[in-house]
């Protein structure tokens, strides 16, 4: 009986070779991918640490109070015409007139931020927003403020941001201003006198009273007769520093060190800088055809009558705008919920609290 001839081993022994290899191929994989998971994690960690979170910054020191009035400033008594009109450049609010910007009723912000929220506003609300280092000056919570006193998007931007202010302070002064001649002739507020005349130089502080928040405003000067000019942020830096402020030379550093000035206005509301005007609020347009801003055609009386008895798209535009920057502060407070029962009255509003939730995502 012959014997079974052996099995061939060669297929056997090379199907084992294969086999071994694949599991060493699949095993450097695995590792390989791991390492790279690992890697991907730290990285981003480390980009979540260095975007989002930022130092804050806290300062001492005076804030500056201007002058009620300028020698060579004075205020302009005599009535001019629309596109070259200063009349009553620098002049002080009276009683009534901050009694328009101070103590108007919650309602007119609630109302605003409901119908940001619902979409019925025709201007439009908002503006790109970056997180800035927490800053705070003489224990509160700042808002800081670099403009011109020539720039049309800082005239119309003021009346929001002093109607959001009055939410969280009140002003003891305001003054009558305009833009330049020669970018619209727009009526706005002025924190402070402006030096008008002035070839160059920095209006500097406010007579704001801050319950929650510090206030810190700076608005470079030029000759109003003219066209828009602007400081480079160097040049405010220096002015800073020839003050010895510590307020201003803080808030001027921090301004550069953010490093998205983009023009302005430019806000920083505590903990979030906002990289222009937060709306497009000029009036409602009568003629198409026009190339002057409706809001150039209005005086100051008509514009503070419009906020204190809100009736149209652009007094609801300003009191959205006012709640936008109302919305960051609410958030740097930390009042985020209708639920809120302390600290600033306006944070509480439902609309509010839901603007704020949203502006704050």
């Amino acid at each position: 009986m012959q014997p079974s001839p052996p099995r061939q081993r060669g297929g056997y022994g090379r199907l084992k070779v294969i086999a071994y290899t694949a599991l060493a191929v699949a095993i450097i994989a695995l590792v390989g991918v791991a390492s790279l998971a690992i890697q991907l994690e730290r990285l981003t960690a480390a980009g979540s640490s260095t975007t989002t979170t930022q130092a804050p910054i806290s300062v001492t020191g005076q804030l500056i109070i201007p002058p009620i009035s300028l020698s060579d400033a004075p205020p302009i008594t005599t009535q001019q015409a629309f596109g070259q009109r200063l009349t009553g450049i620098n002049t002080p609010f009276n009683a009534s007139q901050l009694a328009m910007v101070n103590d108007e009723p919650n309602s007119f912000f609630d109302t605003a931020a409901q119908m940001y929220l619902n979409g019925s506003l025709v201007n439009a609300v908002g503006q790109e927003i970056a997180p800035a280092p927490m800053f705070t000056v003489n224990g509160k919570p700042a808002v800081t403020y670099l403009g011109a006193i020539s720039c049309v998007y800082c005239g119309e931007n003021r009346w929001a941001m002093a109607l959001a202010l009055s939410r969280f302070g009140s002003f003891s002064n305001l003054f009558i201003g305009y833009s330049a001649l020669g970018d619209q002739d727009v009526p706005t507020i002025y924190w402070a006198p402006a030096h008008y005349n002035s070839s160059a130089s920095v209006d500097w502080g406010n007579f704001f009273n801050g319950t929650y928040v510090n206030f810190v405003s700076m608005d470079y000067a030029s000759p109003i007769t003219g066209n828009f000019e602007m400081g480079t942020l160097q040049y405010f830096a220096q002015q800073a520093k020839a003050l010895n402020n510590s307020v201003y030379e803080a808030a001027t550093s921090l301004i550069i060190n953010e490093n998205n000035y983009a023009g302005t206005p430019y806000t920083i509301w505590d903990s979030y800088a906002v990289l222009g005007a937060d709306a497009q609020d000029f009036g409602i347009a009568t003629n198409s055809t026009s190339t002057t801003v409706p809001i150039a055609s209005m005086t100051h009386e008509q514009i503070l009558e419009s906020l204190a008895h809100p009736s149209d798209q652009f007094a609801w535009t300003e009191y959205a705008a006012a709640d936008y920057y109302v919305a960051l502060i609410c958030s740097s407070l930390g009042y985020t919920s209708s639920s809120s029962t302390t600290g600033p009255s306006v944070c509480s509003l439902t609309s509010v609290s839901e603007m704020t939730a949203q502006v704050k995502g």
